[in-house]
């Protein structure tokens, strides 16, 4: 038989629940002031530390791969990351991420 948490122990997770729940509220709603998504703001607050291949990202936001692209495709669509191309040819749908860093001309790169 598992034993019972003791009062305090039962209040102390009930507070922390409810600061979990308030940060995510709050986060989702500076990022809709922002006309973004809480993933979208997630990805961009990311990218603002440093470029990331998309997999990596993935792998932090722990979601699949195929979200993140998702995600990208629609910031980029907005001119909020600079659209993906290959690092050998600049064509588009290459291998290559290209973020902008605030406070930098331009962009840096990560591979995919």
């Amino acid at each position: 038989m598992t034993p019972r948490a003791d009062s305090l122990t039962v209040e102390v997770v009930d507070l922390i629940g409810t600061v979990v729940v308030r940060y995510h509220e709050e986060y989702e709603h500076a990022a809709a002031e922002h006309s973004l998504t809480g993933a979208q703001a997630r990805v961009l607050t990311l990218l603002s530390v440093e470029p990331l291949p998309m997999r990596k990202v993935a792998e932090r936001l722990k979601c699949e791969p195929s979200n993140i692209t998702g995600i990208v495709d629609r910031l980029e669509a907005r001119g909020l990351v600079p659209p993906t191309t290959s690092s050998s040819t600049g064509s588009p749908g290459g291998s290559c991420w290209r973020t902008w860093r605030p406070g930098t001309s331009r962009p840096a790169t990560a591979n995919r």
